[in-house]
């Protein structure tokens, strides 16, 4: 029996994925959102000692509009959660789905030398890690 190839998270995650500034409200965040697929918004550092925040639309829509509030008037620190759990790009996606399971995630940062280099999801690991594993 063949052992199966082993993922990591860089050959599943998203590298295409939005940066807002803390101080952006909710409507100008998510006009400006050009990858929507990722669901999330990694929030910058404010500097080098600060930490990455992110914000899922599921926060959008929980601390928002399931609250009725006007997202012009909310800004994205408001609702962040900082800081953000980074995974290694070199992780097994296997682990990795543990790690979301443990912490009740749906996504990561995938963080490389303090730097976010990408999105990870539950998505990505199922369909395309599981692919990968079939091939």
């Amino acid at each position: 029996m063949n052992r199966p190839e082993l993922v990591r998270v860089r050959d599943v995650m998203k590298v295409e994925f939005d940066m807002v500034d803390g101080l952006a409200t909710v409507a100008d965040a998510l006009r400006d959102m050009k990858h929507i697929d990722t669901k999330a918004l990694v929030v910058r550092k404010r500097n080098d000692n600060d930490e990455y925040g992110i914000v899922e639309l599921e926060d959008i829509a929980t601390d928002v509009l399931a609250k009725n509030r006007a997202p012009e008037r909310v800004n994205v620190y408001e609702i962040m959660n900082k800081p953000l759990i980074g995974v290694d790009p070199n992780m097994d996606i296997r682990y990795c789905a543990r790690l979301f399971e443990r912490n009740h995630l749906n996504r990561a940062a995938v963080v490389e030398n303090r730097e976010v280099i990408g999105i990870v999801s539950y998505a990505d690991i199922v369909i395309k890690g599981m692919k990968k594993l079939l091939e």
